[in-house]
């Protein structure tokens, strides 16, 4: 684990590498959560999180699945939909004038049905949400609605 002071100086010195998780179900909605955390924090955004130092991306998709949301995702049952740029103007530790970039591989997976799904320390809650509703809703962050009006 980094230490703060450290890990601060890498938010302000480079972009961070994290996984955006997709998740759909048999219905065609999206499961998103809602943000206690910085950046986004307040906005209902899909399921992710960074990679950690000499962790493979299927060892990622498997951890991130897993502690936000109580089920594991496998990389074999995910399809690679992109590479997208997400810049915040605050950091997860709230020090003014320090922003946030993260280079995000979003990867698109489907529910099956029995598999239940629970929110983390990071989410007040979680929910589906139809394509329609989660563009049209102003506390669903962009950085989210972009993965439904890019392709």
């Amino acid at each position: 684990m980094l230490d703060n002071q450290i890990f601060l100086e890498i938010i302000k010195s480079t972009p961070l590498i994290s996984i955006d998780l997709i998740i759909q179900n048999s219905e065609g909605k999206i499961l998103l959560g809602k943000r206690l955390n910085r950046p986004a924090q307040g906005y209902w955004f899909v399921p992710g999180g960074r990679i950690i130092k000499n962790e493979t991306l299927a060892d990622a998709i498997k951890r991130i699945s897993s502690n936000e949301l109580g089920a594991t995702i496998l990389i074999n049952d995910a399809q690679l939909i992109g590479a997208f740029d997400h810049i915040y103007t605050d950091n997860c530790f709230g020090d003014e004038g320090i922003n946030t970039h993260y280079v995000v591989l979003a990867y698109k997976t489907y529910a099956q049905n029995d598999v239940k799904m629970s929110h983390d320390n990071q989410h007040s809650e979680i929910k589906w949400w139809s394509k329609y509703d989660l563009l049209n809703a102003s506390d669903v962050h962009q950085n989210t609605k972009i993965y439904f009006t890019s392709n």
